[in-house]
């Protein structure tokens, strides 16, 4: 059987801290060089990311005035990711930006250029201030590469109050023209709910659809706490989208530059739940496709993030979790890009 990802293993994050003062570029240095040890990264690397590292904090500091965030997160691959979100006031002119010796507060300018130079590969989201929105600021993704990831997909897991165990689970299953995943909320919180949600990856890749995939999962959580759930196959040959969905999730496909929100039958797998709800449909030239669990808001759109959903899908969903997660839960994000073939 090909490889399964699942987020419990294979999506963790790392760190995370406040960019208060440069004084935090410290605490991240050290946090990220004991990451870089037991992974075995070697030092030419290892520097980079320490060299991003410090940057990124800066830019928090200087242009934020010190009110964001930076996360180390490991992803399938494996890759680590280091992810800054910032509350600043954003960059208007985000080209200009980037080129060496440019700079809005009479320094160098060449942060931006060496995030670039440095990682593998670099994302960056900007929404500047003065509309009411979700989300006023500027978002970078500096991505190192220590393995072979899953490509036009993203990750965002993390438990209530990042304790140690996870109720919300996401497994992939990829293999060649077809893309699925399950992404499951076990009932509840901690060790329990975490349980409910194992060794349910099969599920993926024993049945030919998806709704005899989804009986076997309901069959198995009845001697379980039983957990709502969402089953979702790309066909890449057919460029179709079908999502299976019973429970308190949601989904949300942008395409053809619209925003389409999804919801499903109320129940729970193992539990009483009425028959499953199904949404299925071709896929636009280019479409996103975005599963969350109900430890993520459900009220936004296009709006609020205004191009947001044409950048890279870990991006999308670091983004999305840390804007829209709720504090009170399990956090989840599914993310996956869909290109037809021969579109540019």
């Amino acid at each position: 059987m090909a490889h399964i990802v699942d987020s419990i293993k294979d999506s963790k994050l790392l760190y995370d801290g406040a960019t208060q003062n440069e004084g935090a570029i410290i605490v991240l240095r050290s946090k990220l060089s004991a990451i870089a040890k037991r992974l075995g990264i070697a030092d030419l690397k290892r520097e980079n990311m320490l060299l991003v590292a410090a940057e990124l904090v800066s830019n928090n500091v200087k242009h934020a005035g010190g009110r964001g965030l930076v996360q180390v997160w490991q992803q399938p691959g494996p890759v680590l990711d280091i992810f800054s979100l910032d509350y600043g006031p954003g960059i208007r002119d985000l080209s200009r930006a980037e080129e060496d010796g440019f700079s809005s507060m009479g320094t160098l300018g060449k942060g931006l250029g060496s995030i670039r130079r440095l990682s593998d590969e670099s994302y960056i989201y900007t929404q500047p201030g003065g509309q009411t929105r979700k989300w006023n600021g500027t978002a970078f993704l500096a991505r190192f590469h220590l393995g072979k990831n899953p490509e036009n997909i993203g990750f965002f897991s993390r438990s209530l109050s990042d304790v140690r165990h996870n109720g919300d689970r996401i497994y992939l299953y990829e293999t060649p023209g077809r893309v699925r995943w399950l992404h499951l909320d076990g009932l509840g919180h901690g060790a329990e709910a975490q349980a409910a949600t194992a060794d349910l990856a099969s599920c993926l890749a024993h049945f030919d659809d998806l709704e005899s995939a989804m009986a076997s999962a309901d069959s198995q959580l009845v001697a379980k706490r039983g957990a709502v759930a969402i089953f979702g196959e790309i066909d890449l040959e057919k460029q179709k989208l079908k999502l299976l969905g019973v429970g308190d999730m949601h989904a949300h496909l942008y395409s053809d530059a619209q925003m389409h929100h999804i919801s499903f039958a109320p129940g729970i797998l193992g539990r009483d739940h009425r028959s499953p709800s199904q949404f299925q449909t071709e896929v636009a030239r280019k479409s996103v496709i975005v599963t969350a669990s109900d430890g993520v808001r459900r009220n936004w759109d296009t709006s609020n993030f205004a191009g947001l959903f044409n950048q890279h899908p870990q991006l999308i969903a670091y983004i999305l979790g840390n804007i829209m997660g709720r504090l009170s839960d399990d956090q989840s994000i599914f993310v996956s890009t869909i290109k037809k073939e021969n579109a540019t």
